[in-house]
Formats: structure tokens, C-alpha cells, sequence
């Protein structure tokens, strides 16, 4: 651009032409601007939306991670909760098997035990029949009043000044108690009274019995009538030889009361194997045999034993006797007096005196009838 002054030469009709262009172009200017303007607003409005989707799309993308990450979280709990659930299913599939092999380990004691008390008798508990007992004279000393036996044997220690009188008749001694007071004539001025009661004994009524068998001893039965030495010297030879199942005999008893014989070895494991055999066919004379019976021993201990007062329905209990003559004679005129009828009295079974300054135990047992009593 250069400084020199220049002179605008126009042509007025040049000029009109030239000025309606420039408007002309102006307004096109103007149009283009407008449209310029609203384009550029559509574009504004275009990047708004285009940023606000955007801005969802990242928050959506957030949401997703969000989500994405909750649901490994999620997994993962499932799987840690999975593993643990394992873990449970594995302890607890030990413990099933310790509980079965616990449960194996009591059945294989179990069937042991059983196994034991099978050997052991079936009825470990005995109801002791109800059986009357009556004094029959006989007496005893006190070495023996602590035996126990099932059948009625009881020592009764009798009071000074007493008698026991045993009538063959119930009726006679019932008589008897129920006039209580009886008046005795010794011959001439001299009469004593007595005083007739109840006699009530305590006898057993339930025992209980804990029984287990014996693993060194027999029980050997149906024997032959033999001596009893000679028995007890054939059975020992016998069952000292091991061809017959038997061992070293430590000792051999009688049971008087049974006829049976126990036979004790020195060794645990010869009794169970003659007792499984049974029967033993034993030379109690030369050239013959006898069968015989061998079963186990049992040994026995007393758990419980239960009583109850049982009276005598035969026997009464005379109180309130003085010493005024010899024993044998008072006894003699006790007996005569009770023996007679106007007396209120009977037949006499058996009659003890017991003086003043003794002691004496009388022997109640069984009363068993007798055969006019039983008919």
C-alpha cells in the first residue's frame, strides 16, 4: 500500500450497479451469517447432545462396571460360600465315618457282651414262692445263722421263760391264740398262767441275683449211686485227662442237698469246652460207663434281697413262764396240758421250753403236710 493520494473515478450509472451488488451481496452475507448462526447453533445443540450422551454412556459404562465388579464380587462370595459349603460336606462326611467306625466298635462290643450273657443264666431275678414254716423241734447254734439258702431255714433266737408249741392242726393253734390267756395246773396249790402269741417271722420274698459263669468250674449231674469218696476219685481221674477234654483238677465237692458235684480246675480255659460237650461218658466201674451231665457253674452275688413278716399258722409262742421246777418236767406238763382237748388244745407236733438263764435258737423250716393233712 503506497502513500500517493489516488482519485476515485466513478461512473454514476458503474456506481448504481456496483452498490446493488454490494447489497446484494450483503444480504447474502447476511443469509449465509444467518444460516451460519443457526448451524452453528444445531451444531451447539448437536456437541450438547452428543455430550450428554456421552456423559449417559460413561455413566451407563459406570453402572456396568459397577454391576460388573458387584457380580465378580458376587462370584466370588458364590464360590467362597461353595467352598465353604465343600469344606462342610468333607468334615462332615469324616465325622459320618467316625461315627460309624465308633458305631462298628460298640456293635463288635455289643455282640461281646452278648455273647457273655448268654452264658449267664436267663432269670437274674427270683420271686421266692410264698411257703409256711413251722418249728419242728429241732435246734441249732449260732455258727451257721449266717448261711442263705432258698428253701425256709430260720434261726430263731427264743426269749427267757418261753416255749414254742407246733400243733398237727391249724385249727387247734389258732384256738389256742385266740383264748391268749391260758392257765396251766402243775399238780397240787401251784397253777401258772400264760400268755399265748402270734409267732412272725421275717423270710425272704424277692432276691436278686447277679450270676456270671464260673471259667474254672463244672457243674456235674445224673450220677450213679455210687460212694461218695469213690465218685469224687472217678470223676477227678477222669476229667484230669486231657484225651477227655479235661485238665489238672484243683478240687472236687459234693452237693449234698443236690447230689451234684463241682469240679474246679486249675486253668481258665478247661471248664467252657466240657461244658459245650455236655454229656461225658465217665468208668465209675471196671468195663461199664455211666453218661453223665456237665453244665457251667455259676457263680453268684446278692444284689438285692427283700423281706416280708410271714406268721406260722401252726406254731404259738408260749410267754411268761417261771422256773418253778426242772426243765424236762415243766416241759412234759406244758405239753400235756396244751395236748388236751377241754384245755382247747390238740395233737402236739413238737414242743420246746426254754428256762430262764438260756439261750436258745430255735430251726424253722418248710412246713410241709403231711399226708393226712395233704388229702
Amino acid at each position: 500500500m503506497c502513500d500517493e493520494d489516488f482519485s476515485l473515478i466513478t461512473d454514476s450509472q458503474g456506481s448504481q450497479n456496483t452498490l446493488d451488488g454490494i447489497l446484494n451481496a450483503i444480504s447474502k452475507c447476511k443469509v449465509q451469517h444467518n444460516q451460519l448462526l443457526k448451524e452453528q447453533q444445531d451444531l451447539s445443540r448437536a456437541r450438547d447432545d452428543q455430550e450428554d450422551l456421552a456423559k449417559q454412556f460413561r455413566q451407563r459404562v459406570v453402572k456396568l462396571r459397577i454391576s460388573l465388579e458387584e457380580d465378580d464380587n458376587n462370584q466370588a462370595r458364590d464360590v467362597d460360600s461353595e467352598r465353604k459349603k465343600m469344606a462342610a460336606l468333607h468334615d462332615e462326611e469324616s465325622r459320618l465315618k467316625r461315627e460309624i467306625q465308633r458305631a462298628e466298635e460298640e456293635l463288635q462290643l455289643e455282640e461281646e457282651s452278648t455273647h457273655h450273657l448268654k452264658q449267664q443264666t436267663d432269670v437274674s431275678t427270683a420271686a421266692v414262692p410264698e411257703k409256711k414254716v413251722v418249728f419242728t423241734g429241732v435246734t441249732g447254734d449260732g455258727a451257721n445263722t449266717l448261711n442263705f439258702d432258698v428253701k425256709p431255714h430260720i434261726v430263731y433266737p427264743m426269749e427267757e421263760g418261753t416255749a414254742l408249741i407246733t400243733f398237727e392242726d391249724e385249727e387247734v393253734a389258732q384256738k389256742i391264740l385266740s383264748l391268749r390267756e391260758h392257765k396251766v395246773d402243775l399238780g397240787g396249790d401251784c397253777a401258772i398262767t400264760l400268755e399265748a402269741k402270734l409267732v412272725q417271722l421275717l423270710v425272704p420274698c424277692q432276691v436278686e441275683l447277679d450270676t456270671e459263669v464260673c471259667s474254672r468250674r463244672i457243674l456235674v449231674s445224673k450220677l450213679p449211686k455210687v460212694g461218695d469218696d469213690r465218685l469224687l476219685d472217678k470223676l477227678e481221674i477222669h476229667f484230669s485227662k486231657s484225651k477227655n477234654g479235661g485238665g489238672e483238677v484243683e478240687e472236687s465237692d459234693m452237693l449234698h442237698d443236690s447230689g451234684n458235684v463241682v469240679i474246679t480246675f486249675t486253668e481258665n480255659n478247661i471248664a467252657k469246652g466240657l461244658a459245650d460237650k455236655q454229656y461225658h461218658d465217665v468208668e465209675f466201674e471196671k468195663g461199664r460207663k455211666n453218661s453223665v451231665k456237665v453244665t457251667p457253674f455259676l457263680n453268684g452275688e446278692i444284689t438285692s434281697f427283700q423281706t416280708r413278716l410271714s406268721a406260722c399258722g401252726r406254731t404259738v409262742l408260749l410267754t411268761g413262764i417261771p422256773a418253778v421246777m426242772e426243765q424236762e418236767n415243766l416241759q412234759d406238763l406244758l405239753e400235756i396240758h396244751f395236748q388236751k382237748t377241754s384245755n382247747g388244745g390238740g395233737e402236739v407236733d413238737a414242743f420246746l421250753y426254754n428256762p430262764l438263764g438260756q439261750h436258745t435258737l430255735a430251726l424253722f423250716e418248710e412246713d410241709c403236710p403231711t399226708e393226712d393233712q395233704s388229702q
